[in-house]
């Protein structure tokens, strides 16, 4: 089958700008920009019908304009209807390794919402600029639709013409142009200066060069760069430059003898238009002979600039926890318990400023620090959104738990008993909704004194004065007493009472005495921290309630598994929960053995090297200050009880203070650097949790946790977008970028039997031929770009200062680590990386009858299934939540969904996504 044009060979102009809605600059200075561009670009397209423009497949720029320029709506409808101007599929473009996929759906779904509302979403996946792109694609472009991509970066060697074959893991492809010859600007040169002549004779170099990746058929010239507007009179150039006698002399000396070549000017989605079909995989022709399987991330084509994967790491930690509150905690409380109506616009909103922070020069890091903290400040709203949702659900609530209780959320459509950290008065132990004591353990008793002085009686009206109805010092008056022989006034706080307090009864007390001289105490009464063991249903929420403390037990037993979580002390420190063994060593590095007899020595070295490198890539000094041994080690135990037990590694180093570039080595003088380790092992939990933490006053250094695995590992198994990826040791390389094998996982990555439970995306790299995973903790750096970049032959933007790229200041990683024999997918990688993700979320009791019964309504869906997980759950406003499940396994599975509506059966291929309807789904089988 011949490619549609092939009869009459053309190239298709098609204007565009790639906008980056903030980068060196921040979004309100780019934005000054965009709207000088687009008023200028709007009355081109006004004045010439012949004018055609792309906006660089977001919304956000039309949006962000026309919040500037409204009275412009209108044209903006007419030029989108008549399909001169193209918007959409997305709101942004994201980087897709370093947000959620979830995020990438409510991405598409944002854009193609509000481009159809303008007119007409332009279906084409447009990633023009994106630093790689993630396996899942294909089909998350298929879910929302779309049935073909444009891509430049990170496309592989194999790929030797502009058409290839794209197919996601679980086997959906998308027919894909690849943009050779200078990306999204290789025709930017045509047009830039001169008349007719000068244009033909750039045309048709340009002609030459893609004609080498693109023997025949309609060739895709793309004219445009960042932050730019055509000529005025690109339509007349065009024209005149097309004349068929101009091009014979032009064209016919390197062989073309078709001198019917045109220029035309065009859209993306016009000159994709008759080059996809709507057959089941969208390929019209036979000319994608070349097919390409999951994500795109080498270095031969294009820089992939992998640095971003670390850059300013507080950025990755924000986002991917904001996501998660937003997508498994806020989303499903509403949908299930909450009041939609009065919480959906704040999730709206909530996923706007998600969906912002995703793009690829937002949460990658890669721009000014002014950018950077506007960057932390969306994801802050979004958090502060989710949180609110939350509190909007649980409050109502929690207010039928009395005080010293606690209301429950599990997040896990399975049920769990976890041990969770809960406050509670001195004198309660927890009891559940039937009156069974919950199993605590103390870890910390608290007790805060606000005042402890002598008053004259003359002086006392004036401090009685600072008691406001209940309140005295942000906390609620539970008691008071007034001894008149011991002379005391004492006020017992809590966070609140139901107490019927009057101060007048206070001074009218201590007036009756005669005292002259009081000593006032005021202080909240004992507390203590608890780790508690809790059981909640499916989606569900539960109340603990607290009770008298005489007659339980403190710490009751724990049944058949072990009695406690036992721990040794001197120089090695052991912590047993019979499912984990783990010894913390006098050098600060950790052992640890499962049940199955897996078994890990040595992790835990945090090993410092240099980076003279920029905020897209790392590059260590040519002689290197290395320092991976600390000078003094100190451990102690901080907890062992029968549920949880933990020990605590101090290790002191002394890193190079700062890179010097022009030796192309690390400084002399050095910064001592305290890091902090917690190692932790829960009852019931096969994961030991590491807290690390150090404050970083060092520049030009990258910080990696380095784990040696249980047995050497060819390739490594990391779980990204709906997808686990495996990855060799090495990277394709190419390009005019080092090809360093250093990757993204979002929820963990294993390799030789040991998985890394992540908080967050993270950046890691096998090392010592496969034997260690390295884990980056911190990189630190001082350059947006650095001109001179001895791992990058071309600058990757502007070189400016960014001294908040150096990341000074507390850091603190969460990770678990997870070991197992045989696959990854044949363990249970998948519970234990849900449990670590997705704890228990609490709200305190605010109940003010101490006997009062929880009001907790019954509810929650059960998902079942190998290898099925749940993406989100949200309101959609009919037959019920909606469900988004994925089968995270390489065979086939069946879901189970469980509801009140019933019990339904869902066959699943490896690797899908679906949506459902709860109720549809649970009706069924």
């Amino acid at each position: 089958m011949t490619v549609p044009g092939a009869e009459h060979p053309e190239l298709v102009i098609v204007p565009h700008t790639h906008w980056d809605r903030e980068w060196y600059l921040p979004f309100q200075r780019v934005r000054l920009r965009l709207v000088a561009v687009l008023d200028r670009l709007l009355t081109q397209l006004a004045d010439d019908p012949r004018t055609r423009f792309t906006l660089d497949g977001q919304t956000a720029a039309v949006d962000d304009y026309l919040a500037i320029r409204p009275e412009k709506d209108g044209l903006v409808r007419e030029l989108v209807g008549l399909g001169r101007l193209a918007v959409g599929p997305w709101r942004v473009l994201a980087d897709s390794f370093l947000c959620s996929g979830e995020n990438l759906l409510r991405n598409l779904e944002l854009g193609l919402r509000r481009a159809d509302d303008l007119g007409g979403a332009m279906r084409v996946g447009y990633l023009p600029d994106q630093f790689g792109h993630c396996a899942q694609l294909p089909q998350i472009l298929r879910v929302a639709g779309i049935r073909a991509a444009c891509v430049w970066r990170g496309v592989p060697e194999a790929v030797d013409g502009t058409w290839f074959r794209w197919v996601a893991p679980d086997g959906t492809a998308v027919r894909t142009r690849y943009l050779p010859e200078g990306g999204y600007g290789g025709a930017a040169g045509v047009f830039a200066e001169g008349g007719p002549a000068l244009v033909r004779r750039r045309a048709a170099e340009h002609i030459r060069a893609l004609r080498r990746w693109q023997p025949d058929g309609p060739l895709l010239g793309m004219y445009g760069t960042d932050h730019s507007a055509p000529v005025d009179d690109l339509a007349d150039l065009v024209e005149a430059a097309s004349r068929p006698a101009a091009w014979e002399e032009t064209v016919h000396p390197d062989g073309e003898e078709n001198g019917e070549t045109r220029m035309r000017l065009d859209t993306l989605a016009g000159f994709f238009k008759g080059l996809v079909t709507d057959t089941a995989e969208g390929f019209g022709d036979a000319a994608s002979t070349v097919t390409v399987h999951g994500e795109l991330r080498s270095h031969a084509r294009a820089d992939i600039l992998p640095g971003v994967l670390s850059s300013r790491i507080p950025l990755k930690q924000a986002l991917s926890r904001a996501e998660r509150l937003v997508e498994r905690y806020a989303e499903p409380l509403v949908a299930l318990y909450g009041h939609p109506y009065a919480s959906q616009p704040f999730l709206n909103l909530a996923w706007e400023r998600l969906v912002d922070a995703s793009c690829h020069d937002s949460v990658t890091g890669c721009g000014a620090d002014a950018t950077a903290d506007q960057v932390a400040a969306r994801i802050a709203e979004a958090d502060d959104l989710g949180r609110g949702v939350v509190d909007l659900v649980l409050a109502p609530i929690a207010a039928t738990v009395p005080d010293g209780g606690h209301l429950l959320f599990n997040p896990s459509p399975r049920r769990r008993t976890e041990v969770v950290t809960l406050d509670l008065p001195a004198d309660r132990t927890l009891v559940t909704a039937s009156g069974e004591a919950v199993p605590c353990q103390v870890l910390a008793t608290e007790q805060t004194t606000f005042a402890d002085e002598m008053v004259p009686a003359d002086d006392l009206d004036r401090h009685l004065r600072k008691v406001h109805g209940r309140e005295l010092h942000g906390s609620q008056i539970t008691a008071w007493d007034v001894d008149a022989d011991a002379r005391t006034i004492a006020f017992d706080l809590a966070a609140t009472s139901d107490l019927g307090f009057d101060v007048a009864d206070v001074r009218a007390a201590a007036a009756a005495t005669g005292v002259e001289l009081w000593r006032v105490k005021v202080r909240t009464r004992p507390r203590h921290t608890v780790a508690a063991r809790v059981e909640v249903e499916p989606l569900a929420l539960a109340a603990v309630t607290a009770a008298p403390a005489a007659g339980l037990p403190s710490e009751p037993a724990l049944g058949p598994v072990p009695p406690s979580i036992a721990a040794g002390r001197g120089s090695l420190s052991d912590l047993d929960n019979g499912l984990m063994h783990i010894a913390l060593r006098s050098d600060g590095l950790l052992d640890v053995l499962a049940a199955d007899g897996t078994h890990a020595a040595g992790l835990g070295a945090i090993v410092d090297g240099g980076d003279l490198g920029d905020e897209y890539t790392y590059a260590p000094p040519a002689r290197d200050r290395v320092v991976d041994s600390p000078d003094e080690v100190w451990n102690r135990v901080l907890w062992s009880g029968p549920l949880t037990g933990a020990l605590e590694s101090t290790r002191w180093y002394r890193w190079p203070k700062h890179g010097e570039p022009d030796q192309g080595t690390r400084a002399a003088t050095t910064v001592t650097t305290e890091i902090g380790t917690r190692v932790e092992l829960r009852q019931g939990e096969p994961f030991v949790r590491l807290t690390i933490s150090f404050d970083n006053q060092a520049d030009d250094h990258r910080v990696r946790l380095h784990l040696p695995l249980p047995r050497a590992a060819a390739c490594s198994h990391a779980e990204g977008q709906f997808a686990v990826v495996d990855r060799a040791l090495h990277a394709e390389g190419g390009s005019g970028e080092h090809p360093v094998p250093t990757f993204p996982a979002y929820g963990w990555v294993a390799a030789g039997g040991l998985a890394v439970l992540l908080d967050h995306v993270s950046e890691y790299e096998l090392v010592d031929g496969g034997r260690t995973l390295a884990l980056t903790l911190l990189r630190s750096v001082g350059l947006l770009s650095r001109t001179e970049n001895a791992w990058r032959r071309a600058p990757a933007g502007p070189q400016l200062a960014t001294p908040g790229a150096q990341c000074h200041g507390l850091r603190t990683v969460e990770l678990g680590l997870f070991l197992y024999a045989g696959a990854w997918h044949e363990s249970r990688l998948l519970e234990a990386a849900e449990r670590f993700r997705h704890p228990f979320t609490t709200a305190p009791g605010q109940g003010q009858d101490p006997d009062g019964t929880p009001d907790v309504p019954e509810g929650g869906i059960e998902i079942g299934g190998r290898g099925v997980v749940l993406s989100s759950c949200r309101d959609v406003g009919r037959d019920g939540p909606e469900l988004r499940l994925v089968a995270l396994t390489p065979e086939p599975t069946t879901a189970t969904v469980h509801s009140t509506h019933g019990h339904g059966d869902i066959a699943m291929r490896p690797w899908q996504i679906m949506s459902v309807a709860a109720r549809s789904a649970s009706e069924k089988g």
